[in-house]
């Protein structure tokens, strides 16, 4: 997903004006933009054995995950991405993932409200926005 945000930054990152790198680097799907995918099936700039190529410039999507509003509501997404993401500590449970999550994203500003552009995933549901951090 790239916001108009998204695509400023990157675009900044990469020394290229933003339709440049929207045409080299991005696609329509529906209504939306997004990066890229290889061969492999990964992100464009992603690079086997060292992660992301524009660490960065990444679009708010990448900066925000693990802490995706999936993950924050429901402990079986969070027990599955386990597998995926060496960071999250299983020990200490799903409401520390939860209270973690909100915090990180509140203090980066990857909070994101409902509109055409907005990553669904970073829309937060009415029981998480009334949380309240530690």
């Amino acid at each position: 997903m790239l916001t108009a945000h998204d695509r400023e930054r990157l675009a900044a990152h990469l020394g290229m004006q933003v339709s440049a790198m929207l045409e080299r680097f991005a696609e329509s799907v529906g209504s939306k933009l997004r990066l890229r995918v290889g061969e492999d099936g990964y992100c464009v700039f992603f690079r086997q054995g060292v992660g992301c190529g524009v660490h960065p410039g990444r679009p708010d999507i990448c900066r925000a995950w693990p802490y995706f509003r999936g993950n924050l509501v429901d402990a079986t997404s969070w027990e599955m991405i386990q597998s995926d993401c060496p960071g999250v500590d299983n020990a200490a449970g799903h409401e520390a993932f939860v209270q973690e999550g909100l915090d990180y994203l509140h203090e980066y500003g990857l909070v994101h409200t409902p509109g055409p552009e907005a990553p669904h995933a970073l829309v937060l549901t009415e029981a998480l926005k009334n949380r309240k951090s530690k």
